[in-house]
Parts: C-alpha cells; structure tokens; sequence
C-alpha cells in the first residue's frame, strides 16, 4: 500500500467518524440535543451516586482536568443504540504512591468465555448479558483525589472550586480497581465465591442450581441451570446497581452470539467486514485458504518497505478477528513476525488472508448441545520450518463436549533437534492448558476434576513422555518441558496416538494445501455459519 493509499485511507476514516455523528470536542457535541442528553444522563449518575462534592482546593493539592468522551454504541449490525458521554479525568497525570496505589483490576480471558459458551451449550442454558451503567462511578475511592468542574457544566460564581472525588471516575488511574473491588464485595453478599483458577468469573452452587457470572469490565454474562434464580439475580443486582439488561446475549466484546435450540454460534462477520473495509479490499477476488502452501517468508533485507504503521493496524485486527477463527492462527502468526521492518512479501501475504477473510466473511464456531463434557486435547508441532531461526510451530487445540474452546499456535522457544523434541516440548504447553482447563471446569462445575485426554500423532514423543527415566534422546532437553512426565505419572493427563490425518492441531502449525486445508478446518468446526442468524427459540435467517 502506497503512502498515497494510506493517507487516503485515514481520510476516509475520518469522513466516516464525522457521517458516524462522534464529536472531538464539548462545542461540536454542545450543537446537538442528544449529546447534551447524553452528557446530563452522565451527570446525573454521578449525583445519584455520590460521586463527589464540591469544595475549595486544599493547599498542597491539585486538581486533576477532566473532559468528555463521545462514543456511539452500536449493535452488531451497526445501528446506533445509545449516545454515551462519559465524564473521563486525566489520570495520565497521576503519580503511582500519591494519587493511586492499585491500578490493576481482573476481567475475564476470551478462552473462558468461550468455555462459558460451551457449558451452556451443552447444558442447554441461555446465557443472559448485563451491563452496567457507569461502571466506575460505582468504586469507592482511598486517596484523597480532586478533578475541575467539566467543561459546560460550570457553576456560575463558584468556577474556582473543584470537586473532590468520593467515588472513582473514568480515567482514573485507580478506577478499574476500586470497581473490581465494589463489584467483587456485592456478588459476594449475594452467596457468589470467586472462582480460583479465573478471578473475573464468580459461581453459586445450590443443591438443586448454579448459576456462573462471567466480568469484562462493566459487562456481565450470566447463564446457569435456574431460569427463575437467574432473574432473582438480574432484580437484586439492580437494587444495588443501575444497570442495563440487555436480555440473551447476542453481541459481546465484538463476537457475534446467536443462541438457539441446537447450540450457540459464535462468530465475527461484521468485524471481518471492517477489516477488508479498512484495507482497502472489499472488492478483492476471494481466496481459497489463507497461506500459500510451503510458502516460507523471511526478513527480506533487500525487499521494498511497506508503511509499517498501517500493517501493524491491519495485523493487529486480524490478531482480534482470530477469538471465533482458529484456520488464521498460523498464517497471522507468520506474518505478525514482520511487523518492525516489513516489506512487499509480508505485505503480500497478508493480502492473501485478507483475500481468505473475503471468502469466509461468515466463517465461525458452532458449540454444540449435549456430548460427554469432558476434555480432550490436540498437540502438534511442525519442526525447522522456519528458514531463520528452524524453530518450530506449536499447535494446541482443547474441546470441551467435542466443542472447540481454546487454540494457539506459536512459535517454540527453543530449536528442536529432531521432530520427537518438538512434539514433546508442544505436548508439554498442551498439557500446562488442558491442566488449567480441568480445573477450570470442576471449579464451575462443582464436580470432580477428570483425566484430560492428549492426542499426539508422534509414536516417539509418546514414549518419552510415558518414560520417566532420562535418556541420550532427552538429557539436553530443558528441564521445564519435562512437567508433562510428572502430569502423566499423577493421573491428570493421558496420552494417546492418533494418526496425522486426524490430528486437528496441524492447520495451527503449518501451511497446508487447498483440499487438505478445507478438510482441517471442518475437523476443527470452523464452517459458514453465514445462514444461521438464530436466537434463542426462534430462526430469524
């Protein structure tokens, strides 16, 4: 992409956040009444909440500048929802010991989602979405923290006091935490415990129910056995908050999520739009897989440059559009290698899986009601692929109910020395996964931790994973990818083979041709899920 195209593609963006109606100023937003709605809707809430009181500034103190953000929520169709006009302080101008302490607040990992997806599905239970209204405004703050009075908003005769803060705002260095904190101390006096293998997922467990919470930020996800309980909850957290019930989850943290009666689909087909909007490729001819077969990209010194700005955008977008497609793991993962100096081949070989992205815009998951509930893993490495360095790539692949929940492909730290070697060290990052996977489940599940399953397509990594006695073959290996051994002889992972035609983790590990492509992605349940538009109890494709 030329400098010219990328100009015209800021441009372009640029038109479009002005058609989208997102002010950059108080004045801009001041023209329209729904703005100003929006800002006295925030301004309310933080009456209503105690938010902070006006005072004169102490001597010794400052007073942190505020000002307003305009954002438009949409719904995963694009349509606007609701005008938002949050109050946000510039805690960029915090100091770590004076203004804050903890700043760190836990939310949720995208692979637990989708393992939260998969329980419901397979138990049959609708999962429900929350949110709630000025989140941070809820945090009770510690320090002793003063902000101006907002632009707009100022009260006349009294423009040289400030407002000290009681309660966190957005912005704040320590606002995320004090929210966390609240939000922890409520699900709590609820009967909710913390889950211990994710901090931003809570449970109850009742003889005859259970209901699991899911946290990102401000948004909940809520699904469990007991519909009737389930509403209980919604009422009780509206007592205490002021929140949103958005009903069945359909749209959450950009995935798409259509629930019906056979199971839940997940999904990114409007992101995936945006992507191809935004490079420029709408129009492109579609691909029929993603990377080139033995295709091997080097640094290339000699090769012409390309905007580096622009592809770390475009790479950093496909990275995002990976939470719903595994088939682009290994080829976003090369070409991710590039981003410091790329050049026309790295360039080109993204255009390949946006051209990919063209033809499979409605390419997604299907998690599947009923099966067994339990574990079983797929590890596979590829070995002295990479031209540079000859490290390998490792796959890792985990289904839960013969649904697919969690996959990397990454390259290995270390050269491995013979194929055995990088099997073994990619079984040993399977086993750490699957590991946290089954105590994950049992945690939520309130059931007894099982054995997972590991199925290697590698006779020879198997039998030095099964042998605890170190050997010529394994005495240089380094000592962490030996962990496996020990999860073996406890009884908390099995081994098994499996051949290489139905080893799903090998579409993470190389490039692989057209028909063998498409028939590795079905094995992993990657399909066009462009026709099934479902919710829950009712077809709307």
């Amino acid at each position: 992409m030329t400098p010219n195209q990328v100009r015209e593609l800021y441009d372009k963006e640029d038109e479009l956040l002005l058609i989208d109606g997102e002010p950059t100023s108080y004045d801009e937003a001041a023209t329209e009444e729904s703005w100003l709605n929006a800002m006295k809707e925030e301004l309310a809430s933080i009456k209503r909440n105690n938010t902070w009181s006006l005072t004169n500034l102490p001597a010794g103190q400052r007073a942190i500048g505020v000002r307003w953000v305009f954002k438009l929520k949409k719904n995963a169709e694009g349509k606007i929802i609701k005008h938002k006009a949050p109050l946000v302080a510039k805690g960029y101008v915090q100091k770590k010991g004076i203004d804050f302490e903890d700043a760190f607040a836990p939310v949720a990992r995208i692979e637990t989602i989708r393992l939260l997806l998969a329980v419901a599905a397979k138990e049959s239970w609708v999962v429900h979405h929350m949110d709630v209204k000025s989140a941070f405004l809820n945090g009770e703050l510690v320090e002793e923290v003063y902000v101006t009075q907002p632009t707009g908003f100022e009260i006349k005769g009294k423009e040289q006091m400030v407002y000290r803060l009681h309660k966190a705002l957005y912005g704040l260095r320590q606002a995320p935490r004090a929210w966390n904190a609240r939000l922890d101390r409520s699900l709590k006096e609820f009967g909710f415990s913390k889950c211990a293998h994710e901090q931003a997922v809570y449970k109850v467990h009742k003889p005859n129910y259970i209901i699991i919470v899911g946290v990102y930020v401000d948004d909940l996800i809520v699904t469990g056995s007991n519909e009737e309980k389930i509403q209980d909850f919604k009422r009780s957290m509206k007592s205490v908050f002021d929140m949103s019930d958005l009903g069945s989850l359909t749209y959450y943290l950009g995935i798409e999520v259509h629930q019906s009666k056979d199971g839940i689909v997940l999904k990114q087909e409007n992101y995936a739009n945006k992507i191809l909007k935004l490079a420029g490729m709408t129009k492109c001819n579609a691909a029929k897989y993603p990377m080139e077969h033995k295709l091997r990209l080097v640094k290339d010194e000699k090769g012409k440059e390309v905007n580096p700005t622009e592809y770390r955008r475009v790479i950093g977008c496909l990275r995002y559009l990976i939470h719903t497609r595994p088939d682009l793991s290994y080829a976003v993962g090369v070409v991710s290698r590039f981003m410091q100096t790329p050049k026309e081949s790295h360039l080109a070989a993204v255009k390949q899986i946006l051209r990919y992205i063209k033809g499979t815009v409605g390419y997604g998951l299907m998690y599947q009601k009923g099966g067994d509930g339990k574990l079983q893993g797929y590890s596979d490495s590829s070995h002295g692929l990479n031209l540079q360095d000859r490290r390998g790539t490792t796959g890792v692949a985990f289904y839960y109910s013969g649904n697919l929940v969690t996959w990397s492909s990454q390259k290995q730290n270390t050269v491995a020395l013979s194929s055995c070697e990088a099997e073994f060290m990619a079984a040993t990052a399977a086993a750490c996964q699957g590991l946290w996977l089954r105590n994950l489940v049992s945690n939520l599940m309130g059931r007894k931790a099982v054995k997972v399953k590991l199925l290697v397509d590698n006779e020879s990594a198997i039998a030095l994973m099964k042998n605890p006695v170190f050997h010529g073959r394994s005495k240089h290996i380094d000592i962490k990818y030996h962990f496996i051994r020990e999860c073996v002889e406890r009884g908390q992972i099995s081994i098994e083979h499996i051949s290489g035609e139905l080893q799903k983790a090998d579409i993470l590990t190389k490039a692989l041709p057209r028909i063998k492509f498409a028939e590795m992605r079905s094995l992993m349940g990657v399909e066009d899920r462009k026709n099934e538009v479902t919710i829950q109890g009712e077809n709307i494709g």
